[in-house]
C-alpha cells in the first residue's frame, strides 16, 4: 500500500504564491507519473500537471508559465509551485501517484486533497 501526505494548501490573494508538496511512504518496485489534479465546487476534477520519473512534464492550458512540477525522487516527493494565483485556481488539489506495486502491478493512488482558495 502507498500513502500520500500532501501540505502547503492555505489561502492567498490573487498575484500571490503557494507551494504545495506531497509525500509518498510505502512499499512499490518504483514510482512511476506523479501529478495533481483539482477539482473545484461543481465541476469535475481535472489534471493540473504531471511529471514522469524521467523528468517529462505536462500541464493543463490554463496553468502554463504560472505552475511549476518537480519531483525529488530521493525523498518521494512531488511538488507544485504556483505563482501569479488567480481566483480561478481555487479548488481542492489532490496528489496522484502512479506506481508500479512489488508484484509488478501498476496502481494508482491519491492523496487526501488539499485545499487552495484564492481571494480577489
Amino acid at each position: 500500500q502507498v500513502q500520500l501526505v500532501e501540505s502547503g494548501g492555505g489561502v492567498v490573494q490573487a498575484g500571490g504564491s503557494l507551494r504545495l508538496s506531497c509525500a509518498a511512504a510505502g512499499s512499490w518496485y518504483s514510482i512511476d507519473a506523479m501529478g495533481w489534479y483539482r477539482q473545484a465546487p461543481g465541476k469535475q476534477r481535472e489534471l493540473v500537471a504531471n511529471i514522469t520519473n524521467g523528468g517529462s512534464t505536462n500541464y493543463v492550458d490554463s496553468v502554463k508559465a504560472r505552475f511549476t512540477i518537480s519531483r525529488d525522487n530521493a525523498k518521494n516527493t512531488v511538488y507544485l509551485q504556483m505563482n501569479s494565483l488567480k481566483p480561478e485556481d481555487t479548488a481542492v488539489y489532490y496528489c496522484n501517484v502512479a506506481v508500479t506495486r512489488l508484484s509488478f502491478r501498476r496502481s494508482n493512488f491519491w492523496g487526501q486533497g488539499t485545499q487552495v482558495t484564492v481571494s480577489s
